[in-house]
């Protein structure tokens, strides 16, 4: 696991890695960024520039990195953890629709509760929690985890469910971009991993539905009309679940 802060002044190289010259041998010798790790987490991801944000785009689809024409592979499984700050603060750079795609979900945090609030105050107060965290997974549990809930059974109809989802939002009034098929490929496979959690081994609607706004929501873009009647993205996901058909039994 690594972690990256995002600054305005990080370079892609930072992120990705850079060739180095070495005097001796007189070659160029490549030294890995912070990207390369199992687990990489981009701390504030929108405090860097989009040209610095862009450097984990081949990462995050393609398992791989390209610097100066040579392709080095990442190690698997590999996941990209993010946090951002709100988009109203100083000194933040919008993510571009490319780089939001590319993210499987968004997770809205929010403020703890009262409760949780005087746990913290109390857990911190004589020692910090992180020193007290351990292993729970291994890179090889994590994989056959993965490999496992891709074998999770898909009905046809279901399929057809997701691509009716995804179709439903680049025909909506209120969005001037749908979803991209990239969505529903991650939309399956969180409604396969949710399922998983419930411990069944196949797919039911209500996996999709539970998944499709924090799947969803993040990769559209309102209409001027519709951000001006204050509707949010969330908002129109749960019209499109309410409005597609959901499929039957037979």
């Amino acid at each position: 696991m690594r972690r990256i802060q995002f600054t305005p002044d990080l370079l892609p190289s930072d992120v990705t890695g850079v060739a180095v010259f070495d005097q001796e041998s007189r070659t160029f010798e490549f030294r890995p960024g912070a990207v390369f790790a199992n687990l990489v987490v981009a701390d504030e991801i929108n405090r860097a520039s989009p040209k610095t944000q862009s450097a984990l785009l081949e990462a995050m689809e393609e398992r791989q990195v390209t610097v100066d024409g040579t392709t080095y592979e990442l190690a698997r499984p590999f996941m990209v953890l993010a946090t951002q700050n709100p988009l109203e603060m100083e000194g933040t750079y919008p993510l571009p629709e490319a780089q939001r795609d590319r993210f499987t979900a968004r997770v809205s945090m929010g403020y703890p509760d009262r409760e949780a609030e005087l746990a913290m105050l109390d857990d911190r107060a004589t020692v910090d929690p992180l020193q007290r965290l351990a292993p729970v997974a291994d890179a090889g549990t994590v994989s056959a985890m993965v490999a496992g809930v891709a074998r999770l059974h898909v009905a046809d109809p279901l399929r057809r469910y997701v691509v009716s989802l995804v179709e439903a939002s680049r025909r909506s009034p209120d969005l001037r971009l749908g979803a991209s098929p990239r969505a529903g490929l991650q939309l399956l496979r969180a409604a396969r991993a949710a399922a998983a959690l419930s411990g069944r081994d196949h797919v039911l609607p209500d996996d999709v539905q539970e998944m499709a706004t924090p799947v969803l929501a993040h990769r559209l873009l309102l209409t001027p009309d519709a951000a001006l009647a204050r509707r949010t993205a969330e908002r129109v996901v749960g019209d499109l679940v309410a409005a597609v058909p959901v499929p039957r039994r037979r």
